[in-house]
């Protein structure tokens, strides 16, 4: 098959919703992004949980985030696989590449809420090894600590996996995603300023 990539191209690799859900219940970090008062983008590494349909990520409450999330609750969380932890990354079979979310943040701080997600963190972050799961725990259960959960309104994906093969020539049209509209009128709009053909 003739390679017909297009590096400019991107939003045609999407992944399948059983993608998403291993990619994120799989990689064990993401990128917590928020804007602070002044504007300036802010982004941090936090450890996560996939529950729901629903990302949950836990810090201390006097840090500069939950103060500039509490004022805006629009966020962004980028997930990747590399984020994968050494003792699964090399396996072929996991889905390969990046998500961004958009969604809205909201704080919990009940003990109900508390118990569950420190106990799944835990346990994703300390697989087969409860002593480590109940150091962790203990680590996490301080009085000053928040949890936010992340609703997703927009996913930003691309599957590298699918970009490969079409890189290759390995892959034929029809498996590929549709065109969004940055890559139909932004990106023809950006061609034609530059007096480009339309793709």
């Amino acid at each position: 098959m003739a390679q017909t990539h297009d590096h400019e191209i991107v939003s045609i690799y999407p992944f399948t919703d059983a993608e998403v859900d291993t990619m994120l219940n799989k990689s064990s970090e993401c990128v917590l992004m928020w804007a602070t008062k002044d504007g300036w983008p802010v982004g941090v590494t936090h450890a996560f949980v996939w529950h729901e349909g629903k990302i949950w990520i836990t810090f201390a409450e006097h840090r500069h985030r939950a103060a500039a999330i509490k004022r805006d609750n629009r966020v962004s969380v980028n997930v990747s696989s590399c984020g994968y932890p050494l003792n699964i990354a090399a396996d072929p079979s996991l889905p390969r590449g990046a998500i961004t979310f958009k969604g809205y943040g909201e704080f919990k701080d009940d003990d109900a809420t508390k118990k569950f997600f420190y106990t799944a963190l835990s346990r994703k972050l300390n697989p087969d090894n409860k002593q480590g799961e109940e150091f962790f725990y203990n680590l996490l259960n301080s009085p000053l600590r928040t949890i936010l959960i992340v609703t997703p309104v927009k996913k930003i994906m691309y599957n590298g996996a699918t970009a490969g093969k079409h890189m290759a020539g390995t892959i034929s049209e029809s498996e590929l995603g549709e065109r969004l509209e940055g890559d139909v009128q932004r990106m023809n709009r950006a061609r034609a300023a530059k007096g480009l053909p339309p793709r």
